[in-house]
């Protein structure tokens, strides 16, 4: 993998690329953000005056065009092949969270969905986010306003232009929400009750009481289920995108799942493809983020040659809850962390450590309204200053009732383990809760992948930089959920479906005998939490140079033992299960954090490394994972089927 720092010379980093259009095209377009070593170098230096464009490891990669194609069609396509096993639609969305839902939405009104997710339709970190949407709708409040806050909190390596974008739609978005049937909290005027979170400066935090993703998904899946033009495959795993090349072109076709029921692999062929898959905190032990997030989208958009960036700047949420400070214990562990929402902090939440001393005053003038950046290494640094596991927040101090009407979810999880957070701290802990980094994407969602769309986590749009400021993920994914249809739609219209058995099938492993498929899925699970450990020992809140060089050499001795296991078991290259496919994934995407981290010289937000403690103008670049075709290929980094050169 080739890991580099692009510099530009504009203010706020991210160069505009002009992408020159195909003939026939009577337009150019602009990819924002969207760098290439050989491509696009020269044309990058000569007319935005980049003054460095360090590169780790040599490589090729693709150049990227778009097409723009203003007639859209209503002819759709919905078909399945005799054996049920290939299914044919204009737009295939992979991941059921606001994201997916939302673009779904818009773009069957031209064509036919399928919408596929991994679990249930309602399983995605949409449905546990508890903060909210932040948005401009107070008149104290501004555009502006919104936009300095997010690029302080993002250490300005956010695009600004993206930023402006997002803060300048993202009313309008919310209002479509309400409009469908989005429930959100209202105070004693009838207005929308506006929270406040750490690193925002106003009031514009739109929730409903701290269970906010959840009514959104819920409004969201209600519409997906009264649209006959949506067809929603649950329990359908998304295993590689269906790839060709023609040229240096890198086109998508669609996408392979395993329907992890029934043990078949379905094939999608489509049009269109958006991935919104979610994020990728299972890599760590302890995590907020729900079973599913393992990364899946980006580890295939990453075989699928699309280019990544800023994969070093995982957010740890500072406040997830601490079973161990309970006073009843959890009978078992959990899944997923449960989250103690920012909004707590909003509404004067005070941590103590142990001894009930408060400390964020001693780290920051904003105390524990700083960003969740500065929060989590501060309780970092508490914990391992002290000796302990655990830090107290503590809003008892509120009025009762309005404690509880802000945060029922919370007080209810609490009370289950004998806590009342009206009379008692809560014990919090830091957990992995976000991804700033993902798949390189445009300001309409676009790749270098011709076909293929991204958004909401598994996209790295410039709006979050080195920090993501709380409550902008969901006004992310709404935005360019949007931003992405009418492209999509453009592309639809021009462009035909492909033959199916082009590409060689993925096959469940049915040949292998019941005990060593057994063994398979113990041994994954053993070397899965192993993975987990070192990448919180050694790529954690704090890291430094001879860490993450130990992560990177462990991983791989790692990635070898188990691959050397599997087909040592008599498991083939093709073979595909819910538990190898993840375990696939998170090496994917652990390594492409630890080759980011490596190549960031500095400290930047989420970012923190001892080497180099300090911020530095010069390398206020994003990172970039380009395509590589020179690096030495593992099980995890290679598409199951071979890619068809078209």
């Amino acid at each position: 993998m080739a890991t580099g720092l692009v510099s530009s010379g504009c203010a706020y980093l991210q160069s505009r690329v002009k992408v020159h259009p195909r003939q026939g095209s009577t337009d150019a377009h602009w990819a924002t953000g969207l760098a290439f070593k050989k491509c696009f170098q020269r044309e990058i230096l000569r007319s935005h005056g980049v003054s460095q464009f360090l590169v780790v490891k040599g490589h090729d990669c693709n150049q990227n065009h778009f097409r723009n194609n203003s007639a859209a069609t209503r002819h759709m396509t919905v078909s399945c092949s005799g054996d049920s096993a290939t299914k044919y639609f204009d737009f295939a969305v992979i991941g059921s969270g606001v994201a997916g839902l939302r673009y779904a939405l818009e773009v069957s009104k031209y064509g036919s969905v399928a919408v596929i997710t991994k679990a249930e339709p309602h399983e995605s970190n949409t449905n546990y986010a508890q903060g909210g949407v932040s948005a401009v709708l107070c008149p104290l409040d501004s555009i502006e306003n919104h936009m300095r806050d997010t690029m302080v909190a993002g250490a300005y390596l956010c695009d600004e232009e993206t930023v402006r974008v997002v803060c300048t739609e993202g009313p309008a978005r919310v209002k479509e929400l309400i409009a469908m049937g989005a429930s959100f909290d209202h105070g004693e005027d009838g207005n929308l009750h506006l929270a406040r979170e750490g690193g925002h400066s106003h009031r514009r935090i739109v929730h409903a009481a701290d269970m906010t993703g959840r009514e959104i998904e819920r409004a969201l899946l209600k519409a997906v289920i009264d649209d006959p033009n949506i067809f929603v495959f649950e329990h359908h795993y998304a295993v590689d995108l269906l790839t060709s090349q023609d040229g240096s072109e890198t086109c998508c076709h669609g996408v392979d799942a395993l329907n992890t029921e029934t043990q078949e692999v379905v094939r999608f062929i489509s049009k269109v493809t958006l991935l919104a898959s979610g994020g990728a905190g299972h890599i760590y032990p302890t995590t907020t983020n729900p079973p599913v997030a393992t990364g899946d989208g980006v580890a295939m958009a990453h075989r699928a040659q699309a280019v990544i960036s800023n994969m070093e700047f995982v957010q740890f949420h500072p406040t997830a809850l601490a079973d161990e400070g309970l006073p009843i214990k959890p009978t078992k562990s959990r899944e997923n962390a449960f989250l103690i929402t920012e909004a707590v902090r909003g509404d004067g939440g005070i941590l103590y450590n142990l001894s009930m001393e408060r400390f964020m005053p001693l780290y920051d003038d904003r105390a524990e309204l700083a960003p969740r950046d500065v929060v989590a290494r501060s309780i970092d640094d508490q914990l391992k200053k002290r000796n302990e596991r655990y830090v107290l927040l503590d809003i008892s101090h509120g009025p009762r009732d309005k404690v509880l009407s802000h945060f029922p979810n919370i007080a209810a999880e609490c009370l289950r383990y004998g806590l009342d957070i009206t009379r008692e701290p809560i014990p919090v802990v830091p957990a992995a809760h976000y991804m700033c980094g993902g798949v390189r994407a445009g300001l309409h969602g676009e790749t270098n992948v011709l076909g293929l769309y991204v958004a909401g986590e598994v996209a790295c749009t410039g709006l979050h930089g080195a920090n993501r400021l709380a409550s902008n993920s969901l006004l992310e994914a709404l935005v360019f959920a949007q931003r992405a249809v009418q492209p999509s739609i453009d592309h639809m219209s021009n462009s035909s479906l492909s033959v199916s058995d082009l590409w060689a099938r993925p096959v469940a492993p049915v040949s292998l005998k019941r005990e060593l498929l057994v063994d398979v899925i113990q041994k994954t699970r053993e070397l899965r939490k192993e993975l987990q450990s070192i990448m919180w020992e050694y790529v954690g809140i704090v890291r430094s140079t001879s860490r993450l060089e130990t992560a990177e050499k462990r991983i791989a001795e790692l990635e070898v033992e188990w691959e050397e296991y599997l087909f040592h078991k008599g498991w083939e290259s093709t073979m595909v299960s819910l538990d190898a496919c993840e375990m696939r994934n998170l090496f994917c995407c652990a390594k492409l954090v630890v080759s980011s981290a490596l190549a960031r010289h500095e400290s930047r937000g989420l970012h923190y490394t001892i080497d180099f403690p300090q911020l530095e103008e010069s390398k206020r670049r994003p990172t970039i994972i380009f395509p590589c075709s020179a690096m030495k290929l593992t099980w995890s980094s290679q598409q199951l089927h071979k890619q068809y050169q078209c």
